[in-house]
Order: structure tokens, then C-alpha cells, then sequence
């Protein structure tokens, strides 16, 4: 028992001996590394961090290639008329066209067809799209290019249509 207890003292001195000494190898020695801050180094036992990509949120422009809905793309602004309007989560107003200048009655000569619009949509000959839906009409911005060959934007407001 005492042979076994001086053979492990002498092995935890020997121990103690060798790893107490300072050892600077050969590949260290006059050199430095080109790294300035070690403590910005990605961990090589956890998983590299993803960036994830902004997407971008494209405005709809009113017909997609697999809508069957009907659009108002090429209707003049001026034979649009709003008959109502859907106000909550995502604004929508219900247009009808009228078939000619207005003329006596606000309901007179309205098609049977709906439309319905949303806010990004693109309407009329001049491409203007429908920037507000408001409990009072429908915002749209044409852009137009004026006289000295600069870009315009001019605001057009449709109104709702009330009928008694």
C-alpha cells in the first residue's frame, strides 16, 4: 500500500515537473498572425449565421397573369364612377362605368359589371395608379410630362357616388 501511494506521489510530481516548464514551439516563434481581433471570430462548433434578403414588397398592379378579374386599364378617368366603398383590413372600392358623359341622374347609364379596385392598382389610358382608398373616394396619381419635357404628377380624386 505504501509502495503504491510513493509510486503516485512520484508520478504527480513528475506531472507537476514537465508541465510547469514553459515550452515555445518552433512555429511560433518570430511570428505574428494577421489577426487583429480574436474574440470577433465566428465559433467553429456553431452553425455560420444566415443573412436573411429584404424582400421587397412589389405593388400590385391590378392584373396578374392568372386574374380572370375583370381591370380598368383602358377606361377613361372620367367614366369611372365609385359606388362604394369597403373600408378594414385592406381598403377596396367597387367602381362601375358609366356609358357616356354624365347626364341627368348619377346612376343613370351605368354598365352591370363590377370592378373591384385596390390600392397600387393602375387605371384609365394614362396609368394612374390608385394611391388612397377614402371613406370619401378613391386618390389616384397620373404622371405626365409637361410642356418643358419634366415629369408632373397630378392628383385626381374620385368621388363616391351617392344615389337616392
Amino acid at each position: 500500500m505504501i509502495r503504491t501511494v510513493s509510486i503516485l506521489v512520484f508520478a504527480l510530481f513528475l506531472s507537476t515537473a514537465v508541465f510547469s516548464q514553459e515550452r515555445q514551439f518552433n512555429f511560433f516563434k518570430n511570428q505574428k498572425t494577421f489577426i487583429k481581433n480574436p474574440f470577433e471570430l465566428r465559433d467553429p462548433f456553431k452553425r455560420p449565421k444566415t443573412k436573411m434578403e429584404k424582400t421587397i414588397k412589389k405593388k400590385s398592379s391590378g392584373s396578374t397573369m392568372m386574374s380572370n378579374a375583370p381591370t380598368l386599364e383602358g377606361v377613361e378617368l372620367n367614366r369611372i364612377r365609385i359606388v362604394g366603398i369597403l373600408l378594414g383590413g385592406t381598403r377596396r372600392a367597387v367602381a362601375k362605368v358609366a356609358s357616356g358623359v354624365r347626364k341627368g341622374s348619377e346612376g343613370e347609364g351605368l354598365s352591370d359589371e363590377t370592378y373591384i379596385l385596390k390600392e397600387g392598382m393602375v387605371l384609365g389610358n394614362n396609368q394612374a395608379e390608385i394611391r388612397a382608398i377614402l371613406p370619401g373616394g378613391v386618390v389616384l396619381v397620373e404622371k405626365l410630362t409637361n410642356v418643358y419635357d419634366q415629369e408632373e404628377y397630378l392628383e385626381t380624386i374620385l368621388p363616391l357616388q351617392t344615389t337616392n
